[in-house]
């Protein structure tokens, strides 16, 4: 089965991620990928094409609608003739699904975010998520959401509940597990002592991640215990950026440490003490996963699906409340390393349980079969929900 994968781009960001791993998950003898960017390749296209899989960028302007596109991405695909296409995120949903539409070729939507704030996303984001509301009835034959809170804001912006499902991201918790070697590592790559106490987060800088929280509790937790460090990665988290300089300046000297893009993320996730995620919005956060994969206790904000996937794992604390997240790191430091490695190792537990990438694959290869099981001879398909389908993953 030929699967054409169409994605807004290919950042290192949660989506594109979720997209490498599924397809070096995907078994290569059933399933055949490639995949189309909208804009650029950005640094995932590189990982992608490591596992075989073939990367189109097609260079389009973001947040610029161009009806053009979807008549280039039909041509694409009446050449290519993939079996179904599947679409990532709201810009490919909406170009991607009438391209396909247009080709004659089934459709499967992907949705990676949780709320849609119309105060703080751009105009023409709104309103693609509108008309993929009322699109949904028509394109695609089914829609999945990558956590439960996804699939219930979608619904109540007009997505066709028939449609919906959940299938949570995969964790590949053979890449991402402890490794005792990293604490003295990530700490020599900083120049500190073996012993210091770390707290990290990895996020891209955006205002949605809420680093102004994270740096807010860390000037809290300073002054409570001067010797705590903090470290940050991720795409535009370095030090050259004037407002996350004024931060660190304000009561951070030397002990907030900004390191940008890593490529080796298993090794410093298992080289903290403290996994913090301070988010605004999320809908399954792969950095929580990805933290308790390595057997790190988190401490993440109540948005989105990151309460279920922490659980008793960690610690919950609502969202922009610094003194409360500087609260649970103390309470994790105060605990000692016994409680936070107990911690750890069910976090790591309960990602192999209820987020593997084993399990993620294996849904959407059942996915790729009920729809392709539902094609005629590449004609028009039922978009009638299948009476045996998998239902909404709950914890």
């Amino acid at each position: 089965m030929k699967i054409t994968h169409i994605i807004t781009g290919l950042a290192a960001a949660g989506a594109e991620t979720a997209l490498y791993h599924l397809l070096a998950a995907l078994d290569r003898q059933e399933y055949q990928s490639e995949v189309i960017s909208l804009t650029d390749r950005g640094p995932t296209a590189a990982r992608i094409e490591t596992l075989g899989v073939p990367v189109r960028a097609l260079a389009m302007m973001r947040s610029v609608p161009n009806p053009l596109a979807i008549r280039r991405i039909a041509k694409i695909l009446r050449r290519s003739r993939p079996n179904i296409v599947h679409t990532w995120m709201y810009h490919a949903n909406l170009i991607g699904g009438l391209a396909a539409r247009a080709a004659g070729i089934p459709v499967i939507w992907g949705i990676h975010h949780s709320k849609v704030d119309p105060q703080d996303t751009k105009r023409f984001t709104v309103w693609t998520v509108r008309a993929c509301a009322w699109f949904s009835k028509q394109l695609p034959a089914r829609i999945i959401c990558c956590a439960n809170s996804s699939e219930l804001a979608h619904i109540q912006l007009g997505y066709d509940p028939q449609k919906m499902e959940v299938i949570y991201n995969g964790i590949d918790s053979e890449l991402f597990r402890p490794q005792p070697e990293a604490r003295l590592a990530l700490r020599s790559s900083l120049g500190l002592p073996p012993e210091s106490l770390l707290i990290g987060m990895a996020g891209r800088l955006h205002r949605h991640k809420d680093h102004r929280t994270f740096f807010a509790a860390a000037r809290l937790l300073r002054k409570q215990l001067p010797d705590v460090h903090f470290v940050l990665c991720g795409e535009g988290i370095l030090a050259d950026n004037p407002k996350l300089a004024a931060e660190i300046a304000d009561g951070l000297e030397g002990h907030c440490h900004l390191i940008g893009l890593q490529r080796e993320m298993p090794a410093f996730y298992a080289g903290l003490d403290i996994a913090a995620n301070s988010s605004l919005s999320e809908a399954f956060p792969l950095a929580v996963g990805e933290a308790m994969a390595c057997g790190i206790p988190c401490v993440v904000t109540e948005v989105g699906d990151s309460p279920a996937m922490v659980s008793e794992t960690g610690r919950i604390v609502p969202p922009r409340e610094p003194a409360l997240m500087a609260s649970a790191w103390r309470q994790l430091i105060e605990d000692g390393p016994e409680v936070r490695q107990n911690l750890g190792s069910s976090a790591r537990e309960r990602v192999i349980t209820h987020f593997s990438v084993t399990q993620f694959a294996q849904r959407y290869q059942s996915l790729y079969r009920n729809v392709g099981n539902r094609i005629c001879g590449n004609h028009k398909i039922s978009l009638a929900k299948p009476e045996t389908s998998v239902p909404s993953q709950t914890l």
